[in-house]
């Protein structure tokens, strides 16, 4: 029996998902909520069968941090000016927005902008 056929296993596999993402990105658990577009109940119970971006959020970010270190994506995740954050779009759900701020850190590094940089 597939993750399909067992509802069961589909939550199991989706609340790790979600706890995995949480913690490679360093979000809260309101910011999880709003990525996910799911209230805390859902969330704390695990049902987040719908979710088929998550998947996809963490494949992009598995690649990035393979090329710029698992460390950097918590960082990287904030920088920037508010509006402008990888975190941003997560939580606005622009998701197009998202996977270019991963493609650019896959292809540039982290580099801070601004006054100094690194």
């Amino acid at each position: 029996m597939g993750e399909r056929d067992d509802p069961q296993l589909g939550r199991s596999v989706q609340a790790q998902r979600a706890a995995r993402l949480m913690e490679l990105l360093g979000l809260s658990e309101d910011e999880l909520c709003q990525i996910l577009a799911v209230d805390p109940l859902t969330l704390l119970s695990g049902q987040l069968q719908h979710s088929t971006e998550l998947p996809i959020i963490l494949t992009l970010l598995d690649e990035a941090g393979e090329r710029a270190g698992a460390a950097v994506l918590k960082s990287w995740t904030r920088s920037g000016p508010p509006g402008k954050r990888p975190i941003d779009a997560l939580t606005n759900r622009d998701f197009s927005a998202f996977e270019d701020a991963v493609s650019e850190l896959a292809e540039h590094g982290f580099v801070l902008r601004g006054g100094g940089g690194v």
